[in-house]
C-alpha cells in the first residue's frame, strides 16, 4: 500500500510535545514532510534548548512512521533553524501568510534586487521567460541568480542543462548553506536539485512555502545584482506567502494572448496589488508562431492583446516574445537562447532592458 500524506500526518498527530497538551502537527512543529519511494522524512522544528527533551519525540515519531504500510525507512530530523514556540505556552501554528524570516545571516543578505516572474495560469512559458531574462541580464554584465520556486513542476534544471544534478553544501558566515549550481554565469537553485528522482512532490501549502523560503534563505547566493524568482502558477498560499515573506522589489506578469490566460493575468496582478508588491510590467509570451521553413507568422493563440491588457491594468507593457522552433530547441538542449546572437536573443535583451527601466 502506498504511503499517503494524510496517513503520515495522522500518525504524527499522536505525538505530543514535551510538557504540552498539543501534538507536534497542531503545534506547528512539523516543518517538512517528504516522500521518496518507500522512504518518509519528517522535519521537526525546535529551539536549541529543547534538543534533549525532544529526543523522545524524535524516537516516537520515527516509530509511528515506520509502522505505516508502505514505509521501509522512516527518518525524523530535529532542526533548530528557527525558534519554536515555548512548550509551556504553545502558540498557534503560523499562517502561511505571516512573514517568518529567521535572524542571522541568510542567503539573500547580499542580493541587490529580487524580481518575481509570475503567471496565475500554468503553461504560458513563464519559466522560459524567467530563465532567458536571467541569461539576458547576465549577458549585459549583471550578476544574476535564478530561484526556481515551482515546487510541483521545476523547470530550471532542464532549461539550464542541469538535469539530474544534486545540490551540495558549503560553509559560510558560520552556517552550512546550500551551494547553488552555476550555468552560463547564472547561479541557480531548484527543488529539482534537492529531490532524488522525478517523482511528484506531494506537499501542502505551508510545506511548499517553507521549502521556497528555505531555498532562498539557506542558499549561499553571495553577492548578486538581481535574483529572478520563477514563481509557481496560481494565486494561492504559496504565492501569497512568497510575496509577503520575501517581499520582492517588483513582479512581472507573463501571459499569452488567449482570453483565459489574460483573465488569470488580471488575478495575478490583483494579488500583487493586495500585498503591496510593485508590478514592473507585463510580458506577452508566444504571441505569434514563426515558421522556421517559410518565415510565415501565425497568431496561434489569438491576436496580440498584451499592450491593451497592460494599459487596462495600468502597468508597463514590456513587450512580446514569439514561439519559434529555435526557442523550443534551446529549451530542450538546456542552453538559453538569450545567450546567442539570434533574433530571439535580441528580443529577450530588449525585454531585459525594459525590466530594468521599469524597476
Amino acid at each position: 500500500m502506498a504511503i499517503t500524506e494524510d496517513k503520515a500526518l495522522a500518525a504524527l498527530s499522536t505525538i505530543r510535545i514535551p510538557n504540552g497538551e498539543r501534538d507536534i502537527v497542531s503545534a506547528g512543529r512539523l516543518t517538512d514532510l517528504q516522500f521518496s519511494g518507500n522512504t518518509v522524512t519528517a522535519v521537526i522544528g525546535i529551539d536549541p534548548s529543547e534538543a534533549q527533551g525532544f529526543a523522545a519525540v524524535q524516537a516516537a515519531a520515527q516509530s509511528v512512521l515506520a509502522e505505516l504500510d508502505g514505509v521501509d525507512t522512516a527518518r525524523v530530523i530535529l532542526t533548530a533553524h528557527k525558534s519554536a514556540p515555548s512548550p509551556k505556552t504553545p502558540a498557534p501554528r503560523p499562517s502561511p501568510h505571516q512573514a517568518r524570516r529567521p535572524e542571522g545571516y541568510l542567503g539573500d543578505s547580499e542580493i541587490g534586487t529580487v524580481i518575481a516572474i509570475s503567471s496565475a495560469k500554468g503553461g504560458v512559458g513563464k519559466s522560459t521567460v524567467a530563465v532567458n531574462l536571467a541569461a539576458a541580464l547576465t549577458k549585459m554584465g549583471k550578476t544574476v541568480g535564478l530561484l526556481d520556486a515551482d515546487i510541483h513542476g521545476p523547470s530550471a534544471p532542464r532549461l539550464l542543462g542541469l538535469l539530474g544534478k544534486q545540490a551540495g553544501t558549503t560553509s559560510a558566515h558560520d552556517r552550512k548553506l546550500i551551494k547553488p549550481f552555476e550555468a552560463y554565469g547564472i547561479k541557480a537553485m531548484s527543488i529539482g536539485f534537492l529531490t532524488d528522482d522525478d517523482g511528484p512532490v506531494v506537499w501542502r501549502g505551508p510545506m511548499v512555502q517553507g521549502a521556497i523560503s528555505r531555498m532562498l534563505w539557506d542558499t549561499y547566493w553571495g553577492k548578486l545584482d538581481y535574483l529572478i524568482i520563477d514563481m509557481p502558477p496560481g494565486t494561492g498560499d504559496a504565492q501569497l506567502g512568497l510575496a509577503q515573506d520575501i517581499k520582492p522589489a517588483a513582479a512581472i506578469i507573463v501571459t499569452t494572448p488567449q482570453d483565459l490566460a489574460l483573465a488569470d493575468a488580471r488575478k495575478g496582478a490583483r494579488m500583487f496589488d493586495k500585498v503591496s508588491i510593485k508590478l514592473a510590467g507585463l510580458i506577452e509570451n508566444m504571441n505569434q508562431f514563426v515558421c522556421s521553413d517559410c518565415g510565415a507568422v501565425h497568431d496561434i493563440f489569438g491576436k496580440s492583446a498584451g499592450a491593451a491588457e497592460a494599459e487596462t491594468l495600468g502597468i508597463p507593457y514590456l513587450g512580446s516574445a514569439p514561439l519559434s522552433m529555435a526557442l523550443r530547441k534551446s529549451c530542450d538542449s538546456g542552453k538559453p537562447i538569450a545567450l546567442d546572437d539570434s533574433p530571439e536573443a535580441q528580443i529577450f535583451a530588449d525585454l531585459a532592458k525594459g525590466v530594468l527601466a521599469a524597476l
